[in-house]
This record gives C-alpha cells, sequence and structure tokens, in this order.
C-alpha cells in the first residue's frame, strides 16, 4: 500500500510512482509524465494541456525553497481511477500561498479538483498538493 496525502491507493486501477529531485530542471520530466498519462485517460488536448501547466505550478511551489537547503525530492504519485485521474505531489516542507493568492486561484482553474497539506513521512515534515481532473468534459462542460 502506498500513502500519499493520507490517500490509500490499494485498491487503485492504475498507479504510477515517479520520484525526482526537487530541482527546476527535472519539473519537465514530471510534465511529460503527467502528459502521458492524461492522454492514455483520453483527456482532451486542452485539458492535457491545463494539467499540464497545473503540474508545473504545483512542482514550482513545492520547490521554493533556500539555495542552501540540502538536497531534496518530489515524490508522484498518478492514480486514474473512478473516472478520474489524480496526481499527488509531495515535496520538501514550504509554506504554500494563501488559497486567496494568484498561484492558487491558477491551479483551482486548471483542474477540478485540488487539495493540500502536511504530512511527517519517516520523521521529515513534507508538503504536498492533490490535483485531480475528470474524464470527459471535466469542468469545462
Amino acid at each position: 500500500m502506498t500513502e500519499v496525502g493520507s490517500v490509500d491507493v490499494t485498491h487503485a486501477a492504475d498507479v504510477v510512482e515517479l520520484e525526482v529531485p526537487a530541482s527546476a530542471a527535472y519539473v519537465a520530466v514530471v510534465r511529460t509524465a503527467t502528459a502521458g498519462l492524461a492522454a492514455r485517460f483520453d483527456l482532451t488536448l486542452d485539458r492535457i494541456e491545463d494539467l499540464r501547466i497545473a503540474i508545473d505550478e504545483a512542482c514550482t511551489l513545492l520547490i521554493r525553497r533556500p539555495a542552501d537547503a540540502p538536497p531534496d525530492h518530489l515524490s508522484c504519485l498518478f492514480t486514474l481511477a473512478e473516472g478520474a485521474l489524480t496526481v499527488d505531489v509531495s515535496g520538501p516542507d514550504v509554506e504554500l500561498p494563501d488559497r486567496s493568492a494568484y498561484a492558487w486561484a491558477v491551479l483551482s482553474a486548471l483542474v477540478d479538483s485540488l487539495e493540500s497539506g502536511h504530512e511527517d513521512v519517516e520523521g521529515a515534515r513534507r508538503t504536498w498538493i492533490r490535483l485531480t481532473v475528470r474524464a470527459g468534459a471535466g469542468q469545462w462542460a
């Protein structure tokens, strides 16, 4: 069983895990994986691009930290189940913008559901963001 943001994915139909260094240089890898899985999920090209932009923004929020911070990683859990593609991204402990901030408004506009929080993983506090898009037209119907 894998848990990210307190979600049990034991019975998920299709789950893909990806771990990359928490660096801007690797955000493109996460974007590409997201687009590939979204295409497999039969999302429209516009919805795929929206999700790519959203995942880029989420990863960018999670890698903001001082230059002298020790190396860390982003963990991505892609779950395709029950008519939705959910992407859970967790990274170093960071302070996320207020939900009324522009960055959060952009994220909210691009996906059907957006959640965030903090969790303790092996004694270290991590921040997570969960993005969900539903099959079909989603919020643009």
